[in-house]
């Protein structure tokens, strides 16, 4: 097993989806718990691990960039990486929603997120204009990249942060319209190696966000379009879900935790302004699905980040 310095040191930015999904989780069954008779201290219990979980975390990548700060850049030099990179900030305005309820109001943690995920898209972009032509192909993995700024309303709005969020999310929306059409034209011709067939599960969570923004934005048709595309592309993710995870366990399962989080959460919104079967039906299978899943991808994703097979295995750079 590796030391405890040459863990920090190599901390995997493939870990932070994780935490997201973990987060996203948690939101879900807190928000369960207002429209089904569920009990409100398990998403407590949850919100606290997942968020023990992202603090450490962040705290050694932290000190993993303080060490050596070009490790970010090379960490960013592939598309997982630069994902993982941008859930970060994502996490923190997620976590900020997450404390509304508590009455506990930390705008300056929503700013923090926002200001991050601006320079993660900028270096992202930086990146990508630098690597070869082959790494510039589109991939589900762009959606974190540059749809990331959609997370912004869920905490945005309540905070009164309301034309900020709109301009955030048009800014996602332009990113989430060049992303799909690019990638949808490449899946015409090759599909994702069996190890990366889970990162295509990203569009749902991009796609439910769109869905979630833009009703507390307070825009109806958009979101009952964004709606209905998510409960599609979910349907065509269960029914491909063999496929999907073919090649058993491998990091990038990672990618299944944040979509099935924020589909859930996406119910639970819908429910709780009237909707019907449909979202009760996906509410409940999100949270019968994902809350065993979720909670095993976190357990094997710490079992190997303490082995150091998980930075081995996605790559990620030493400080």
């Amino acid at each position: 097993m590796r030391s405890n310095k040459q863990l920090w040191r190599r901390t995997p930015p493939v870990i932070f989806p994780v935490g997201l999904g973990f987060m996203g989780l948690a939101h879900a069954w807190r928000g369960a718990a207002t429209v089904l008779a569920v009990p409100a201290e398990i998403g407590d219990l949850l919100l606290g691990l997942s968020t023990a979980f992202l603090v450490f975390f962040m705290a050694m990548y932290l000190a993993k960039t303080v060490r050596r700060p070009r490790v970010v850049w090379e960490d960013m030099s592939s598309a997982h990486g630069r994902g993982g990179i941008a859930t970060i900030p994502m996490s923190l305005m997620l976590l900020t929603a997450a404390l509304l309820p508590f009455n506990v109001s930390v705008p300056q943690v929503w700013w923090a997120g926002v200001i991050l995920q601006i320079i993660t898209i900028l270096l992202s972009a930086a990146t990508l204009i630098k690597s070869p032509v082959v790494e510039r192909r589109f991939s589900p993995f762009q959606y974190l990249s540059f749809v990331g700024p959609v997370i912004a309303p869920i905490a945005g709005v309540p905070l009164g942060f309301r034309t900020e969020s709109f301009w955030l999310v048009m800014f996602a929306l332009t990113a989430w319209v060049v992303i799909s059409i690019g990638y949808g034209r490449r899946l015409q011709f090759a599909r994702p190696p069996a190890p990366l067939r889970p990162s295509l599960a990203i569009s749902l969570a991009a796609t439910s966000l769109m869905a979630m923004a833009f009703n507390l934005l307070e825009m109806p048709s958009a979101f009952h379009a964004f709606y209905w595309l998510a409960v599609a592309l979910a349907l065509s993710l269960v029914v491909s879900a063999r496929w999907l995870a073919g090649a058993g366990w491998t990091p990038y399962w990672a990618a299944f935790t944040f979509p099935i989080a924020t589909f859930t959460n996406l119910q639970v919104m819908s429910l709780q302004h009237g909707e019907g079967l449909v979202a009760r039906v996906g509410l409940l299978s999100g949270l019968a699905i994902g809350t065993p899943l979720i909670l095993y991808i976190v357990y094997k994703s710490v079992m190997s980040f303490a082995k150091g097979e998980l930075a081995r295995h996605s790559g990620a750079a030493l400080a």
